[in-house]
């Protein structure tokens, strides 16, 4: 490849920053309240998970990793923007948004992987409760885990390579983060490689957890059409924060797919903004208010742990 600037640009200008004047001030306290909002409900539920032997369990452990992972994606995005709030210029280094692209696309794929799992988890709980514990052993757990992490680090890693490769004929990338398919466009040769590859790894990150998800659910719900209506009340109590979460992450990502496909300098960039933080913003908030208000035994841990941090302030 030529060593030439046109065709390997140490930076990248983001072009959809505009000048906010003092407004910008505003912008960067919310966002930052945002990014604290985060950071904080996501370290109760690991916190919780972690300290309180009760939730030692499948459900519990899933539960602790996608709150991990929402931190891990937030902080690919969040001090960068910060930054660019503030700025006048919008440079962003040719390794760091790399970096950027390569995080936020794992966070996607792992959410969807983990989410994946957690709907087999519920399967096999409310279908075949016989076989819960010999199915879903800790070791299973692990080894589950480790696939969720693993494909999306290899199959994103893959996509990032050929991009890698690239040589490209421009650096303004009409975003407020680096995105895969925004410096694609700016290539100067025949993408076909990188569509089909992107184009797999949509399939098996996103469309195959997607179905495998209904499939579980519609299998779920047969039973429980056949069951007690105390076993429907549990399955419901259970299966409610998932779906819930599942719904608003695939439309959150639905949403930043559509605008990959749209041809941005038509669009209008508000619609851009919304878009783009819609998917990095609303589920690392959503999974955590979900789950530690509607399960029980972690709204029950995050109670007592206040609780006790409340009576040693109160001691101090």
């Amino acid at each position: 490849m030529s060593s030439n600037n046109s065709l390997t640009p140490l930076y990248f200008q983001l072009t959809l920053f505009t000048d906010q004047g003092r407004l910008r001030y505003l912008s960067f306290s919310l966002c930052l309240l945002i990014y604290m909002t985060i950071i904080c409900v996501n370290a109760v539920i690991i916190l919780s998970v972690c300290v309180e032997k009760s939730l030692h369990q499948p459900m519990y452990i899933f539960i602790c990793c996608l709150s991990v992972n929402s931190v891990y994606g937030s902080a690919a995005f969040f001090p960068r923007f910060l930054m660019d709030i503030l700025s006048d210029t919008h440079f962003i280094s040719r390794p760091f948004c790399f970096i950027q692209i390569y995080v936020i696309y794992t966070y996607a794929s792992c959410e969807l992987t983990i989410l994946g799992i957690m709907a087999y988890d519920r399967f096999v709980a409310i279908c075949q409760p016989l076989y819960y514990h010999s199915k879903m052993s800790f070791r299973t757990v692990i080894q589950l885990l480790i696939f969720a992490v693993l494909y999306p680090v290899f199959a994103c890693g893959v996509c990032l390579y050929l991009t890698v490769q690239l040589p490209l004929c421009g650096n303004q990338l009409h975003r407020i983060c680096c995105s895969n398919w925004s410096v694609v466009q700016l290539s100067c040769v025949d993408t076909t490689a990188n569509n089909i590859a992107g184009r797999i790894v949509t399939i098996t990150t996103i469309f195959i957890p997607l179905f495998f998800v209904l499939y579980t659910y519609l299998r779920i719900l047969l039973v429980c059409r056949r069951s007690s209506s105390e076993l429907k009340g549990k399955a419901l109590q259970t299966c409610l924060p998932h779906i819930v979460t599942f719904v608003i992450f695939s439309f959150s990502l639905f949403c930043e797919l559509s605008l990959s496909r749209l041809e941005a300098d038509k669009v209008d960039p508000v619609i851009i903004v919304v878009l783009s933080l819609e998917y990095l913003i609303i589920p690392p908030i959503n999974n955590p208010l979900v789950y530690g208000l509607n399960l029980p035994q972690i709204k029950e841990v995050i109670f007592t742990l206040l609780k006790t941090r409340g009576s040693l302030t109160m001691q101090l």
